[in-house]
Formats: C-alpha cells, sequence, structure tokens
C-alpha cells in the first residue's frame, strides 16, 4: 500500500473532495467515541447501573429490537430532508442518550433511553451511507473502503482507551467513557454542520421537473421497496451473509472458551488481527466491487472465505492447543476476508440495484439485514450452529457458501433486467396522466 505523502495525496486519494475529507473525520470522531462505550458498556451496567444479567440482556435487547426501526425510517426521510440536517439531529439524539445513562441507573428508566440510542445508531449508520454514497458519486465503492478502514481505525483506538478503563475497574473510569462517547457524537455532528449538503437524485429530478423539464425516467417501482419483491429477496440473503459480524464477535470468542483447547488470551489478539487485515486490505480489495457485475463475480469468492472458515472452526475443536491456534487464526482470517470482500459487493450492489430517486427509502431497507442479522445472528450461532459442534460449523460454512452462490444468480438477472431497460429502444413503461410539472416514478417491476 502506497501511503500519501502531501495533501494533494490525500485529496487525490479521497474521492468528494473537502465535504468527503469531513466525513472520514465524522466516521472516526464517532467509532472512536463507539469504541469507548462497546468496550465498557456490559461493565457499567453492572457495576455502576447496577443492574442484574438478565435485566442487562433485556435492556440490550429491546434496545436492538427499537434500533431496527432506524434504518428504513431515516433511509425514507433522508429522500425529503437534507442529509446536513438530518445526520446531526440524529447524532445529538445519539448524545442526549449518552447522557441520559450517565444520569439513571433505573431498569425502566434506561429502557426507552437506551431505545432511543440504539434508534440513533442504526439511523446514523444509514445516513452516513448515503452521505458517502452522494459525495463520491461513481468513486462510491472506493470512499467505503476508506471509511471502513478510517472506521476500524476508530474502533480500535476507542477500543484501548476502553481496556485501559477495564483495567482501573471504577466507576469514574466508567463513567468517563460514557462521557467520551457522549462527546464524540457532538464532534460527529459539528463536523457534519460543516459539510455542503450533496447532489440528491431527488432534488435534482424536482427541479427539472419545476424547471418545465422533462424529468429523466425512472427505474424505480412505483411502489417503493416494501413491494420490490427482488429488491427484498436480494436484502433477505444479505442478512445471511452479514453473519460473519456475529461469527467474528460472538461465536469465535465463546468457541474459544467452551469448546477448543486454546487459550482464552488468543481471542484478543483475534480482534486484533481482525483490525490489522481491514486497515491493510479494505482499500486494496475494494476493486471487486467498484461495478455491479464485477461485484456480482465476486460472490463466489465470499462463498469460498466462507467455507475455509467454517472448517477451520470445525478443526479447532481438535484435542490439541496448538492445532487449534493455528486453525482459529485461519478461521479468524478467513472470516475477516469474507468481511472486507462482502463490505465491498454489499455497498455496490445495494446502491446499483436501487432507483435513483428512491435511493434512500432503498438503502434503508437493506439496512434491515444487517440489524436483523445482529438480533438474530446470536441466537442462530449460540443455539443451532455451536449446539451442533464441528459439524455445525460446517453446516454454516457450506449454506454461505450456497446462499453466495444463490445471491450472484439473483442479482445477475436483475441486472440484466435493467440493462434491457436502457437499451435504445426499449419500450418505456406508460406512467398515469399528472398535472404539468408533477414529477413522477414509472411502475416498472423488477422481477425476482
Amino acid at each position: 500500500m502506497r501511503f500519501p505523502r502531501s495533501r494533494s495525496d490525500i485529496e487525490h486519494l479521497v474521492p468528494g473532495g473537502r465535504d468527503g475529507r469531513r466525513m472520514l473525520w465524522v466516521s472516526f470522531t464517532d467509532k472512536a467515541g463507539s469504541g469507548l462505550w462497546y468496550g465498557t458498556s456490559a461493565l457499567y451496567y453492572t457495576f455502576v447501573a447496577g443492574l442484574a444479567p438478565h435485566e442487562i440482556g433485556l435492556l440490550l435487547g429491546v434496545a436492538g429490537a427499537v434500533g431496527v426501526a432506524g434504518t428504513p425510517v431515516a433511509g425514507r426521510v433522508a429522500d425529503r430532508v437534507p442529509l446536513t440536517r438530518l445526520l446531526p439531529a440524529v447524532h445529538a439524539l445519539r448524545a442526549a442518550a449518552a447522557v441520559g445513562i450517565l444520569f439513571t441507573g433505573t431498569l425502566w428508566l434506561l429502557l426507552p433511553i437506551a431505545a432511543l440510542g440504539s434508534l440513533g445508531d442504526r439511523s446514523a449508520s444509514v445516513l452516513t451511507k448515503l452521505y458517502a454514497a452522494r459525495v463520491a458519486g461513481p468513486d462510491r465503492v472506493r470512499y467505503q473502503a476508506l471509511q471502513r478502514t478510517v472506521v476500524n481505525i476508530g474502533f480500535g483506538i476507542g477500543g484501548l482507551a476502553a481496556a485501559v478503563a477495564l483495567a482501573v475497574g471504577t466507576g469514574t473510569a466508567y463513567r468517563t467513557m460514557l462521557v467520551g462517547d457522549a462527546l464524540s457524537f457532538a464532534g460527529a455532528a459539528l463536523l457534519v454542520l460543516r459539510c455542503a449538503e450533496p447532489p440528491s437524485p431527488v432534488r435534482v429530478v424536482a427541479t427539472a421537473a419545476t424547471a418545465g423539464g422533462e424529468p429523466p425516467l425512472s427505474k424505480a417501482p412505483a411502489t417503493g421497496p416494501w413491494r420490490d419483491r427482488g429488491y427484498l429477496a436480494y436484502t433477505a440473503t444479505e442478512a445471511l451473509l452479514f453473519l460473519d459480524d456475529t461469527a467474528l464477535n460472538v461465536g469465535l470468542p465463546l468457541w474459544i472458551a467452551t469448546a477448543t483447547a486454546a487459550p482464552h488470551s488468543l481471542v484478543a489478539l483475534l480482534f486484533v488481527l481482525n483490525n490489522v487485515l481491514v486497515v491493510l486490505f479494505q482499500v486494496r480489495l475494494s476493486r471487486l466491487g467498484d461495478e455491479p457485475r464485477r461485484a456480482a463475480a465476486s460472490l463466489p469468492l465470499l462463498g469460498l472465505a466462507f467455507l475455509v472458515a467454517g472448517g477451520a472452526m470445525a478443526v479447532s475443536a481438535v484435542d490439541s492447543a496448538g492445532i487449534a491456534v493455528v486453525a482459529l487464526v485461519v478461521a479468524a482470517t478467513a472470516f475477516t476476508a469474507a468481511e472486507i470482500v462482502h463490505a465491498a459487493i454489499s455497498w455496490e450492489l445495494s446502491l446499483a440495484l436501487a432507483p435513483g430517486r428512491s435511493q434512500g427509502a432503498y438503502l434503508g431497507v437493506h439496512g434491515l439485514a444487517q440489524s436483523a442479522q445482529r438480533s438474530a445472528g446470536p441466537v442462530l450461532l449460540t443455539s443451532a450452529v455451536m449446539a451442533a459442534g464441528p459439524l455445525g460449523w460446517l453446516g454454516l460454512g457450506g449454506a454461505l457458501a450456497a446462499v453466495s452462490v444463490g445471491q450472484r444468480t439473483l442479482v445477475r438477472r436483475r441486472l440484466d433486467r435493467l440493462d434491457a431497460l436502457e437499451r435504445p429502444g426499449a419500450a418505456a413503461p406508460q406512467a398515469p396522466a399528472v398535472p404539468s410539472g408533477t414529477v413522477t416514478v414509472s411502475g416498472v417491476d423488477y422481477g425476482e
């Protein structure tokens, strides 16, 4: 990897100009604060808030369930409200929730506060992605790779600070991490306010219609993403392919602790390995998703990574510490490879398969895949995969490889349909008559 040596090198490296660079700082500030809180939240609720384990489980479960609504709601609103006003408001909501947690020690008060914070977290995620897609334009895949690299650096720095707080172990140390989390959201909001609003397909089309021009034909179905069967099917497969996240953060640590002869300290080292690999290779491998058909063609690589990871996890159960350590390193590397490849592919396809004028609404629906995985993934991993032992990991690897191949077929079929609509001479769908100056959306069915 060639590192930039001057300001001009940095400007050339980061798509989106000054606003693109500022949004990278937003992501870094946000995730550095999140790293502080994620590393200490469970112990904060235990030793500072005084909650019992079952109460913490209820709190996190309710917050996660409410957070699921954040992606579709925020995405839909973003098609109507400027991002540079909506995103700071969401960050302000997150900061307020963090402060609320700081001054609350009762479960029934913590429930709504944590739920609002979770709603803000998921909303901020989809809005940041949407801003990146608009500000970077055709270089959005490269920008997303840079953003993921910055996010991992931010998480790493926040995690190191959280480790210090855990070593100190006092209530003051835990509260300091929560204050730092709130300040990071406030800082992110201020940085977004300095950014210019990026071009939006919604406003571009509306402006053309208002000026008396002919609005460009949209391939969007009139019913939107919730009745677009093809996009919903794609989102459903995405929920499964996002399982690399739960496998790394939940499955791997629990498997090491309960089913292998490897030392428990290996967990921390594998997390470091994951962060280092993402920082080193996310930008380099972004070319796998720099065009929709190339992204679809790269899906078998994702399937291969899942196969290797599942096989290595199965091997790690042997009664040998040395073999277990080697197998777990291979598994963590393979799951990280799946994470990197899927990030590049998913980012491009989630946008390329969505109509431009409803990009926010569609991206919000796509965000449900990750939210659903985070809710159901731990249950699936612990109650089905790990309960079945080594065969469970082999089955998971094979199933996710099959989903990868199936998604390639689904995506290619959808892209072929879109290409057919764009060919010269293709019959344009007839839209109903509307009053002059009204922007319409054609009723094209994408199919499955």
